[in-house]
């Protein structure tokens, strides 16, 4: 179930390195991570992988501090029945439910997620920890991450300092590497996310189940 593709460029390093696009406000990328992450402790060779998260954005167009709710945000953007947007959710949370995430999207937020991009190529080792929280902040306690000082908050409970965070993200630190990402998965032809590439070799798209992405690390690491 895994795609061969062709890319030029090389990521080098580790044995094996898998890049991530990726959305805070995308509830199947956070469900990805959670099989994702769920195979990697099962691999046997765990130690010689790197994980790169990357930025993606599946609605740039959303204003920064606009409130909305997530209902509302796609009731407008595809034109559906708020009946069948909560029907959709409420799947969605099923699925979630089942790999131990609680999803509440009677209080998500929709929210422009650029800055919450800058702040994960700014958050160094803590890149994993802090997505997670950004996760759990926007899909679980009703947090506005497109708030600056929401996202201080959260960085400094993964372990980051207050005051740098917010000089980082007062200036536009990072924001060249987002738009970056965003480049690379144009380039890459990524139209959906999670997009998981090891050693810009071997792809998979979606959140997909546990074992797939077992498949992929095995493959991946058989062909290094």
């Amino acid at each position: 179930m895994t795609d061969q593709i062709v890319i030029d460029q090389d990521v080098t390093g580790q044995d094996l390195t898998v890049e991530v696009w990726s959305d805070v406000a995308c509830p199947w990328c956070y469900i990805g991570k959670t099989r994702f992450q769920a195979a990697l402790d099962r691999f046997e060779n765990k130690d010689r992988v790197k994980v790169i998260w990357r930025s993606y954005q599946l609605a740039p167009e959303t204003p920064v501090g606009e409130g909305r709710t997530e209902l509302e945000a796609l009731v407008e953007m595809k034109g559906m029945a708020p009946d069948q947007v909560r029907q959709m959710f409420s799947s969605v949370a099923n699925t979630a439910a089942e790999v131990g995430l609680d999803l509440d999207f009677d209080t998500a937020i929709a929210a422009n997620t650029f800055d919450a991009h800058r702040l994960l190529h700014l958050a160094g080792d803590k890149q994993a920890d802090l997505l997670e929280a950004l996760f759990k902040a926007h899909f679980s306690d009703g947090k506005v991450i497109d708030d600056r000082e929401e996202l201080v908050r959260i960085a400094v409970s993964v372990g980051l300092d207050a005051d740098t965070v917010r000089a980082q993200l007062a200036s536009d630190a990072a924001a060249d590497a987002v738009r970056e990402d965003l480049s690379m998965a144009r380039q890459f032809q990524v139209s959906g996310v999670p997009f998981f590439v090891a050693n810009r070799a071997i792809a998979v798209s979606g959140a997909q189940p546990e074992e797939v992405f077992l498949q992929l690390l095995t493959q991946a690491s058989e062909s290094a």
